[in-house]
């Protein structure tokens, strides 16, 4: 029994996820309807011990020891990131993950998309799907082939290569190979049939519309009518016909973290070696809001936060004022979006970036800081105003989203609360074309001339008074 002298803290961000719509809208006003889109949240099966890390990070190394160790890098900045209800766990534990996906059930996560690491017939971090796959859990998943060089830069260089891919001639079949029991599993995600394979860097295969359509021909062997390819919306690419894939991933925070992203406050910075970059999570949901329909097959989308100061203390991207409530309206919003432009059931699916990224802060897991909130907030957008909300179609759903943007309170840890209208003004963007992004890719191995071009494009929007 609770003690009476125990009190709510109405101003939790749990209290707040769990109550914020009851007086908004009667219960009796509306019908609920259940939201058909499906949550993919990407999975890193990482938090276990391989004799890889061990060699190259340190007797015993798990990412925890990035996550532990981390430390703030300004006024305000919470580092380090603690779990709470799962712990400092282990994935070579079957039992933790059973875990993880009730947890994930219940809150309304469809399925886990787990990164698949293979390089040349070698694989690497593999036993917690191993595991999953000889288990009984029930989730559905599929894989994303994380096909970066590991480098000591924990961002895919090619620099201080500790382990790279090869791309050799009979890799394409042998990589398919590596899946094909998987994609039988009978939890494996499908798109009309075909089993959903995720590329993470398609421009990095050498022809890679051949590799592809080695693996169509290989899933069709295997008794299916295809293969539904998934490549990340990266930097270098706008559309999937130039890989030969069926759909893009958006993939925050990448295409989301430019110049026109920047918080109007910095923080104060309080690492003298800190040569990172902050952007504003606010700012990041408005290009989302603002993306054009495109004319081919896109899925959406979102991340609860991301701060990878555990893997890159003095040069981390970080995000601001991101909040439990502010995610969950963006939520809401790509469930929308997807309703209105995806008629067909089985495609239906949002990303979510991601379930454990504890080295990015990038995770809907538990911690100290925000408990279940993120998970409320994911489990609470599975239901919408039937009638109401499909009257007013994503414009509706768009409208609402600027509402939570404009009335997020007390975000900026520099700056403090500002009105809704001073908010409003501060969020208007310029969203930068996919050339440009192109070019910022192709120069981030030569610093200088980056920096020259963020320079003059920051220039030239001020000219234009962007």
């Amino acid at each position: 029994m609770p003690n009476s002298d125990d009190k709510m803290d109405i101003h939790s961000p749990s209290f707040e996820a769990l109550s914020e719509l009851a007086d908004e809208h009667p219960s009796n006003y509306f019908d609920v309807e259940k939201d058909q889109s499906k949550l993919i949240a990407f999975y890193l099966p990482q938090f276990h011990r391989v004799a890889e890390n061990s060699e190259w990070w340190g007797p015993g190394f798990t990412e925890w020891n990035n996550v532990s160790r981390a430390k703030p890098n300004f006024e305000g900045h919470v580092q380090p990131n603690i779990p709470r209800d799962l712990g400092y766990y282990d994935l070579g534990n079957v039992e933790t993950m059973r875990e993880q996906a009730d947890l994930a059930r219940i809150y309304g996560i469809g399925g886990f998309c787990f990164y698949h690491y293979w390089f040349s017939g070698r694989r690497i971090l593999s036993t917690p799907v191993d595991n999953f796959l000889k288990s009984d859990i029930s989730m559905d998943f599929c894989l994303c082939w994380a096909n970066e060089n590991w480098t000591r830069t924990w961002d895919g260089d090619t620099k201080s290569v500790l382990l790279a891919q090869e791309y050799a001639d009979g890799d394409a079949e042998a990589f398919f190979d590596s899946i094909a029991d998987a994609l039988g599993d009978e939890r494996y995600i499908k798109i009309s049939g075909e089993p959903l394979l995720l590329v993470y860097r398609a421009k990095a295969i050498p022809n890679a519309g051949k590799w592809f359509a080695i693996w169509r021909k290989r899933a069709q062997q295997l008794g299916f009518p295809g293969l539904h390819i998934a490549v990340v919306d990266f930097y270098d690419i706008s559309h999937p016909n130039e890989v030969g894939a069926n759909s893009l991933v958006e993939f925050p925070p990448h295409k989301f973290n430019g110049p026109q992203s920047r918080p109007d406050v910095i923080p104060k910075i309080t690492n003298s070696d800190f040569k990172g970059g902050i952007i504003d999570y606010q700012r990041v949901v408005l290009q989302s809001a603002l993306r054009d329909v495109p004319r081919f097959k896109l899925f959406r989308g979102i991340i609860p936060s991301w701060d990878n100061t555990p893997r890159r203390q003095d040069t981390p991207v970080i995000v601001l004022n991101s909040s439990p409530r502010l995610y969950g309206a963006w939520l809401r919003y790509l469930r929308a979006y997807v309703r209105s432009e995806s008629p067909e059931e089985s495609g239906r699916l949002i990303f979510v970036n991601a379930w454990n990224e504890w080295g990015e802060g990038c995770y809907l897991e538990p911690d100290q800081k925000n408990g279940l909130s993120y998970l409320e907030q994911t489990l609470k957008s599975s239901f919408y105003r039937k009638g109401a909300d499909e009257e007013s179609g994503i414009d509706g759903a768009r409208k609402q989203l600027f509402d939570a943007l404009t009335h997020e309170e007390g975000s900026d840890p520099a700056s403090g609360k500002a009105s809704p209208a001073k908010r409003r003004a501060k969020l208007t963007l310029y969203t930068p074309s996919s050339f440009s992004q192109k070019i910022a890719f192709a120069l981030r191995s030569r610093p200088l001339m980056l920096k020259i071009a963020k320079f003059v494009y920051v220039a030239s929007l001020r000219l234009r008074g962007r």
